[in-house]
């Protein structure tokens, strides 16, 4: 099956400003694009690329003052069926764990381990170790919170979430991923474009969206508590410690997002 993503953003700046972007796919979907989602800017700047640490594929740009439209189109080929998962779910030790697992255990900006540390055992320390444990994580969370746009916050942790119980994708996603790196499971937060193929309507508006991947059985699982369940055309953007890895853009200075339109649907 052939998927269209894509997206414009028109920001409006009062100066020339430094912009920092995540808005291509990731590398390894490289193999199944059918057409590049190149950037393109409106009116014309010069781009910068660099990968950063994580794999990520970067875009420095300096917006005009006044209005600038950002924008790509891009087509993937994709299974046309649900995602399978991957039935091998051994929960390694922590001894088994290669070196670039280790920072993925850790706490990040908005994923506070510590604080959910205690919680976390008390919760899910008498599951089964590896994916039904991961499971019963994404089962707690995709329960746990209501989801609620209105409620979104940019500086929202994973703690907040928990002990709020509302938010969106991202909040889903910290909170999971605090809650496995709590149970000793490498977990990395993610962000792309999922679809509503084979979904019944009504549709909410497109936008990115943010999962997880939990490392079991010497490979990296997708997992999404949002949802909580298989979904047809996922495509990986980027992924990170958390959400300040993979933010779509940051601006070094002041900027004002003027529309923002996000577009993944089958390629007619």
């Amino acid at each position: 099956m052939r998927l269209r993503v894509g997206y414009e953003l028109v920001f409006e700046c009062p100066q020339p400003t430094p912009m920092l972007l995540m808005l291509n796919t990731h590398y390894s979907r490289a193999q199944d694009m059918l057409v590049p989602d190149h950037i393109y800017t409106n009116p014309l700047v010069p781009l910068r690329q660099y990968q950063d640490v994580f794999g990520n594929l970067c875009t420095r740009l300096t917006a005009p003052p006044g209005v600038l439209t950002l924008s790509a189109r891009g087509v993937f080929e994709v299974p046309p069926h649900h995602e399978l998962p991957d039935l091998n779910g051994y929960q390694h030790s922590i001894e088994e764990l290669p070196d670039e697992c280790m920072v993925y255990l850790l706490g990040s900006r908005y994923c506070e381990t510590d604080l959910l540390s205690n919680a976390a055992w008390q919760m899910f320390g008498q599951m089964p170790l590896g994916r039904d444990r991961v499971q019963a994580i994404c089962n707690y969370v995709h329960n746990h919170i209501h989801f609620d746009y209105n409620c979104a916050r940019p500086t929202k942790t994973a703690f907040e979430t928990w002990r709020d119980g509302v938010g969106v994708c991202r909040d889903y996603a910290h909170l999971a991923v605090a809650l496995c790196r709590a149970m000793n499971i490498p977990a990395r937060y993610c962000t792309g474009y999922i679809s509503d193929v084979g979904l019944p309507p009504p549709y909410a508006p497109m936008d990115f969206c943010a999962w997880f991947e939990a490392y079991l059985g010497g490979t990296w699982h997708t997992f999404d508590p949002r949802n909580n369940a298989p979904r047809t055309g996922r495509i990986l953007m980027a992924r990170g410690r958390d959400a300040a890895d993979v933010a779509i853009s940051n601006t070094f200075g002041t900027s004002l997002l003027r529309s923002f339109l996000v577009v993944c649907e089958p390629d007619s």
